[in-house]
């Protein structure tokens, strides 16, 4: 019988699972809320079917702003989707059922669920050519950690700036702003979603930079690595 890691409720599963990065006191509050929430019936649903469950969020997200044109309903939709996000590794933490292939559907989820925050951007009216700079650097910036992680660095380097959270608190605002006024920003005419495809690739560049020197500090000395 294979064994399963051990349960956690603290945020030492979440430093394990990041190569022993400290979380922020803002990271830590989040993981509070999603630890409080993953009890009671959400802990009986497997982690690879809240990672689905949160993608799924991000296309009525979309379908919200695409169709009847109800940016509030999607923004509550972004909410869930980041709340599922959490959950799954939160349960799969809680429940000792951690495991790498639930890394890796994970990981697959969010990286749909990017380009579908992205087209919910071109929805609320972005410029496609600010949507696809913001999601080159996502997809860059994940693609070198986990180069880096393939080659033998330990976990994520570093947190930075341009995270999911941050990703999907970005279009929650555009999603936001364009139920208060649709016509988009004032005083600027632009449109929330073009406001916001700026401010996501400018989160981005600042990202890579933070991680780039953090790669560098934490790649192992040969390769192939010693094991």
């Amino acid at each position: 019988m294979t064994a399963q890691p051990p349960a956690d409720d603290g945020d030492t599963g979440w430093s394990a699972l990041h190569g022993g990065v400290q979380p922020s006191r803002v990271v830590r509050g989040w993981l509070s809320l999603v630890r409080m929430l993953a009890s009671g019936p959400v802990v009986r649903i497997p982690p690879d079917v809240l990672s689905v469950l949160g993608v799924l969020a991000l296309v009525g997200a979309w379908a919200a702003v695409t169709g009847p044109g109800w940016p509030a309903l999607s923004v509550a939709l972004v909410i869930a989707a980041g709340v599922l996000d959490g959950l799954d590794g939160a349960v799969a933490l809680r429940t000792g059922k951690a495991r790498p292939l639930g890394a890796v559907v994970d990981s697959v989820a969010d990286r749909l669920g990017d380009l579908l925050l992205g087209a919910i951007l071109l929805a609320l009216g972005a410029a496609p050519g600010w949507v696809i700079a913001a999601l080159t650097l996502v997809w860059l910036l994940e693609y070198v950690r986990a180069r880096a992680q393939a080659v033998g660095m330990p976990g994520v380097g570093t947190v930075t700036v341009a995270e999911r959270p941050t990703r999907l608190i970005v279009v929650g605002l555009a999603a936001a702003g364009a139920a208060v006024s649709w016509s988009g920003v004032p005083l600027t005419g632009w449109t929330w979603g073009t406001m916001l495809a700026i401010t996501w690739t400018a989160v981005g560049l600042v990202g890579l930079a933070q991680l780039l020197p953090a790669i560098r500090r934490s790649m192992p000395s040969s390769f192939p690595p010693d094991r």
